[in-house]
């Protein structure tokens, strides 16, 4: 995931219950869809902050060596200023880029 490239606001934003609506025609599928999103996006995240944080970690068992390391306060500072999953989440669905279906109608089918 490239999360330089994403538009998504930092900061809590209003939206349009219609466009969110819009693409299942009910609000509740829709947040269910975007909810499970979120939750992916999340974990990879996690998963990424993990590998780059585990770049620096030492494995010393001395608990009074603590040693400042920029790059990893650095990492940590851009992770934080990244927007939240939720809000990631929202903003690809309303951009389309989140591909779904409904089981039910495939069984009826």
């Amino acid at each position: 995931m490239d999360l330089k490239k994403i538009n998504a606001p930092v900061n809590t934003t209003t939206y349009d219950k219609n466009k969110i609506e819009a693409p299942t025609g009910n609000i509740y599928e829709a947040i269910s869809i975007i909810s499970r999103r979120a939750e992916q996006i999340n974990s990879e995240i996690k998963k990424e902050l993990i590998e780059k944080l585990d770049e620096f970690a030492t494995h010393n068992d001395s608990l009074e060596e603590i040693f400042e390391n920029k790059e990893q306060i650095e990492v940590s500072k851009f992770y934080e200023k990244l927007p939240k999953p939720h809000a990631l989440a929202v903003q690809e669905w309303l951009d389309g880029k989140i591909y779904y279906r409904n089981t039910e109608e495939d069984i009826q089918e």
